[in-house]
């Protein structure tokens, strides 16, 4: 074994930080055998000096994070700060500085990717992420690694915890949106301000990344379509339930059945209870894959908190120091298919509308003939009257598959009849 240790900055000292630092001394022993030489947490940037932080040395604790960095004798740099800037800067200056890094940041990685890439190849340093999408699940590494010679077609997943226990609390309990949102933030699943969750945010920069990774193909944040799950109510779920479907907040990333394209959204979907994604409950998350010769695979576990980040995040440090002993580098960006990202309203998929129509003869037929004049093909219908007789009815129209542009027509049109008064909600059908 190699006696000279390998020097560890670490940028952020939160939540995941203090597990990362936390493990990295308990475990210590165990990090040198896997990994053929001793690791040192060599300084640790942070905000507040004055916090006491359990087990870590207070000499090493600096608010210097370009300092720290620019040392020169760190071997790798673990960034789990979060956010743009400073991170952007900082992650430059490692490379330029001759250090590797491993981080967690979903958003940097999201808008930045290729530029980080490019710069770690041009130092010859790795940039490692597993920590940024789902937590302790593997998930990158199989996409990079492991079905490198496949042909991954779909990924369909969810991503973020806190959506995922609403949604679940709203099936189990009929619980209101806000009700349950409520209970999560009550037991610390959602953060004060939740907004980055439930509009869909977080989800949308891991499916930014998901889609570069499995398509080989730059996909930016902006790049992916996005809507929340604030609007999603109890009537949503009762009508799921008649088609046997529930609801999850979903990051879909797919191949164009050409080839010649990719699309990436994230939004609420119905899903059939025989999916597997179906029975992921709680703050879990869970990714499928679909590709050519492996078929079908799920990634199912905790998507978030501090240990479990905390286990991407020495992951990938394991695999930096291996490769900084042996004197190479892991995979890199991977983007040579360079395949345009097609608008939403290319996507094709199934549609759920549920309209408040007058309750009186004919409007079946009025509302069938905007469908068919939009090209959008009705599967099933259900009708029936409000209880209150105040001359209204609700009326559910489940699709085949059409294309979102020619559904954003139909919706349209629809609106524009005298006999439609108002469009409750339109959910897409995944899954089948």
């Amino acid at each position: 074994m190699r006696t000279r240790p390998l020097k560890v900055a670490l940028l952020g000292c939160g939540v995941v930080g203090s597990e990362v630092a936390r493990i990295m001394t308990t475990h210590a022993d165990d990090l040198a055998a896997r990994i053929g030489a001793p690791v040192e947490l060599a300084g640790v940037a942070v905000r507040r000096p004055s916090k006491v932080r359990a087990g870590i040395d207070p000499d090493l604790v600096t608010t210097d994070a370009t300092a720290l960095v620019k040392r020169g004798d760190i071997d790798v740099v673990v960034e789990v700060i979060g956010g743009i800037e400073p991170a952007r800067s900082l992650i430059t200056t490692a490379f330029e500085h001759g250090a590797s890094v491993v981080s967690a940041n979903k958003a940097l990685l999201a808008q930045d990717g290729a530029a980080l890439h490019a710069l770690a190849e041009e130092h010859k340093r790795d940039l490692y992420y597993e920590a940024a999408v789902a937590g302790a699940i593997p998930l990158i590494r199989p996409l990079r690694e492991s079905l490198a010679g496949d042909k991954v077609n779909r990924v369909l997943g969810i991503v973020n915890g806190t959506t995922n226990f609403i949604l679940d609390k709203m099936d189990s309990t009929g619980a209101g949106y806000q009700e349950a949102l409520d209970e999560a933030t009550a037991l610390g699943y959602a953060e004060a301000d939740p907004t980055a969750d439930v509009e869909g945010f977080d989800a949308a920069a891991k499916a930014a990344i998901l889609a570069g990774i499995a398509f080989h193909t730059r996909v930016r944040l902006d790049d992916v379509y996005r809507e929340g799950m604030t609007e999603v109510t109890a009537a949503d779920f009762a009508s799921a339930k008649n088609m046997g479907c529930t609801i999850k907040l979903l990051a879909i990333c797919e191949r164009a059945a050409d080839g010649e394209s990719v699309t990436a959204r994230v939004h609420p979907a119905m899903i059939p209870l025989s999916h597997p994604l179906a029975s992921v409950r709680g703050a879990y998350n869970a990714v499928f894959v679909e590709s050519d010769a492996a078929g079908q695979l799920m990634f199912y576990g905790p998507g978030a908190g501090g240990a479990p980040t905390a286990s991407a995040v020495l992951g990938d440090l394991v695999a930096v120091c291996r490769n900084k002993i042996g004197g190479a580098t892991g995979p890199g960006d991977s983007a040579y298919t360079q395949l345009p990202v097609s608008p939403m309203g290319e996507v094709v998929t199934r549609y759920h509308i549920s309209l408040d129509v007058a309750d009186k003869p004919g409007v079946l037929a009025q509302v069938a003939t905007v469908f068919a004049e939009h090209g959008v093909s009705i599967d099933t219908v259900r009708q029936h009257g409000r209880q209150d007789g105040d001359g209204e009815a609700s009326l559910v129209v489940v699709t085949h598959r059409a294309s979102d542009a020619s559904l954003g027509g139909t919706v349209e049109a629809l609106r524009s009849l005298d006999t439609v008064r108002g469009v409750a909600s339109i959910m897409r059908v995944e899954g089948e």
